[in-house]
């Protein structure tokens, strides 16, 4: 936007729990008039007016009527990440707000992560570091023994990109890997993976080693896992979660590995986050919990931000937005 005065874009915060990232400041003001939460307040009549668009990080700033109302000529959200369950796409489409997120951005590092939490809980990881590093160990015990990854049955319940690439990793672990999505992919894209299609999501339970979650938050995704799924799964299974923690019934969950129902679950989500501190998922040896990670590398977050600015350039323009969400 040469020659023009930069565009007034509100954002939460500067550095802190969720403020936009200092090492981004320099790229984003060469492209927007940062408006802060806080400046908003102390001169809302002004900037009313001007505000154009909302940046979005961590979820923040909240989104509700009240500041629709307040911001006339908002025309864009940008919202980093792929969930957008923390937004009211009806609510915004009815004042004419576009709105972005950036799915591709964060696919890669999220199908590592995937891969991570699985080989961490597979083999005993994290227990493994803790006995290692305990000042009471005297000798490491011949019978901490873990589950073998290659070879073994990967269920993935949601084949968008991130479960796809979840699946090009697995393969090169030989794993057999059924998969469970909304609609089947094609045959060439099964191919490639050696993926097999599950119609009926019990049918994937029943015979996976692990599962693992890599959904959108929707009213039909909500506590898709509940106490009758994970009673289907085997009682030497592992649930892997990198989609939203909603997306699991965590009292299920916990009665299933108290009663070992299942063997372990490994989390880069859960429901509130962080889990208040005397939750019981907190101290089972058989669980792994990640403080919603996943998407969190250098590249990754600035390929965020970057596809942030793209999107509301492009939305402020006229001009089609780059991963917009459409209701």
């Amino acid at each position: 936007m040469e020659g023009q005065e930069l565009p007034y874009v509100l954002i939460d915060s500067i550095g802190g729990k969720h403020g936009v990232y200092e090492d981004h400041l320099e790229f984003l003001k060469k492209h927007f008039q940062l408006i802060t939460m806080k400046e908003y307040l102390e001169n809302k009549k002004f900037l009313s007016e001007n505000i154009r668009a909302v940046y979005m990080w961590y979820h923040k700033p909240v989104i509700n009527e009240g500041l629709l109302q307040s911001l006339p000529n908002l025309k864009v959200v940008a919202s980093s990440g792929v969930g957008i369950d923390h937004l009211d796409l009806k609510l915004l489409s009815s004042y004419g707000v576009k709105v972005s997120n950036t799915p591709f951005a964060v696919s890669t590092d999220t199908a590592d992560f995937g891969m991570a939490l699985m080989l961490a809980s597979s083999r005993r990881l994290v227990e493994g570091y803790q006995m290692a590093v305990s000042p009471n160990t005297e000798y490491s015990p011949a019978d901490c023994l873990g589950a073998e990854v290659s070879g073994a049955t990967l269920g993935i319940v949601g084949m968008g990109t991130i479960g796809y690439k979840v699946a090009e990793r697995a393969k090169a672990f030989e794993m057999k890997i059924l998969y469970h999505n909304r609609n089947q992919r094609n045959k060439e894209e099964e191919s490639a993976v050696g993926a097999i299609y599950c119609k009926k999501i019990d049918d994937l339970l029943q015979q996976s080693d692990f599962v693992l979650l890599s959904v959108s938050l929707t009213p039909q995704t909500h506590k898709l896992i509940g106490k009758r799924e994970l009673e289907l799964m085997k009682p030497t299974a592992t649930l892997i979660n990198i989609s939203r923690g909603l997306v699991v019934d965590q009292d299920a969950l916990v009665e299933a590995l108290q009663n070992k129902v299942i063997k372990a679950a490994a989390l880069d989500v859960t429901h509130p986050e962080p889990l208040p501190r005397d939750h019981p998922l907190l101290n089972m040896k058989n669980v792994i919990i990640t403080p919603h990670m996943a998407s969190a590398t250098k590249k990754t977050r600035r390929l965020m931000m970057e596809n942030m600015t793209e999107s509301i350039e492009a939305g402020l323009r006229g001009l089609p937005i780059p991963n917009e969400v459409l209701l």
